[in-house]
């Protein structure tokens, strides 16, 4: 094990599950277990942690650089790893007009644990994926010429190889694995990891409808092709990414009152709450045979700070064409 392996960060795996008695599913005949990947790691949480893991090691303590909005959950978890193993992190912030503004929460969170920002125009980051912008990127980052590239979200093969272990641990415990999609890793690596007779549901928190593609894409980078039974249901985003709708925010503190106390889980709204609020649509809605049994892949808590977020923060598209690198 060498010195920057993340298996020295002690993560908590396989991550609980945990059965939940709500009778709005338990009325179908339905069986809710939340899967509580927000355990894992109290810095890395969630799917930040399998998509990362495998990415850190190849990296090897090389310096890392990422992607993110402003408010992205990726950037916070790739700067406290570089705390936490000793490494060196850039994050490259959507938002040029934001290295003049006080830092937010979560960017002051970034430069604490060390990670030293970047900050280009919304076009250009929307351009990241070609080669040409890359390289400014990188001359304008100072990037040193060892440094190790992972995309936004942390989704591309690596991650994706990262996730199979989640569908893994889930093989003979769930019917359906549902998890909220934002660049399309973990479900990617969720599907390819389950075993026969196992769906795998996405729930987009874009719109646009091109998450399926991107999907597809990364598991072609992953495996070479198509793995696992996996679907989306483009519903339930609520209006885009990092918006949610009075209904969503009605029915996250529902779920929290009826469940939070015993479960000590707060609903993260950006991702979580929009997964759980489309599995209990469709389960109204009878997409669900009676016996089966649900796992709603919990992939992260909420911000330490809710408030005002930037509208195009991580995953966000703002128009763009979706690009096999994300």
């Amino acid at each position: 094990m060498n010195a920057f392996d993340p298996a020295l960060l002690r993560p908590r795996l396989p991550s609980p599950l945990q059965p939940v008695e709500d009778e709005r599913f338990t009325r179908h005949g339905l069986t809710l277990l939340l899967k509580r990947d927000d355990l894992i790691h109290p810095d890395l949480p969630g799917n930040k942690w399998r998509k990362l893991a495998l990415n850190l090691r190849a990296a090897a303590g090389r310096p890392v650089l990422t992607f993110g909005g402003a408010y992205s959950n990726h950037l916070r978890a790739t700067a406290a790893a570089g705390r936490l193993l000793g490494f060196a992190t850039i994050g490259v912030v959507r938002g040029e007009e934001l290295a003049g503004r006080p830092p937010n929460p979560s960017l002051a969170r970034c430069a604490a644990d060390g990670m030293r920002l970047v900050f280009v125009d919304r076009g250009t980051y929307r351009r990241k994926h070609e080669p040409d912008t890359l390289a400014r990127i990188l001359e304008r980052a100072e990037a040193p010429g060892d440094v190790y590239v992972v995309p936004e979200g942390g989704s591309n093969a690596l991650a994706v190889q990262g996730c199979v272990e989640l569908g893994r641990e889930l093989v003979g415990e769930a019917d359906v694995a549902a998890v909220a999609v934002g660049t399309g890793g973990t479900l990617a690596g969720l599907a390819a990891g389950l075993g026969p007779g196992q769906r795998a549901l996405g729930v987009p928190v874009l719109k646009g409808g091109f998450l399926g593609a991107e999907v597809v894409a990364l598991q072609e980078a992953a495996f070479g092709g198509p793995r696992g039974d996996w679907w989306l249901d483009e519903r339930f985003h609520g209006g885009g990414y990092a918006r949610t709708t009075p209904e969503l925010d009605a029915f996250a503190q529902d779920f929290e009152a009826r469940h939070g106390s015993w479960h000590a889980l707060a609903i993260e709204r950006l991702y979580v709450a929009k997964m759980l609020h489309g599995l209990l649509t469709l389960a109204e809605e009878g997409a669900f045979a009676s016996g089966t049994r649900i796992a709603a892949i919990v992939t992260g808590a909420p911000e330490p700070r809710e408030g005002a977020r930037d509208a195009a923060g991580e995953g966000a598209r703002e128009g763009a064409q979706p690009a096999s690198s994300r």
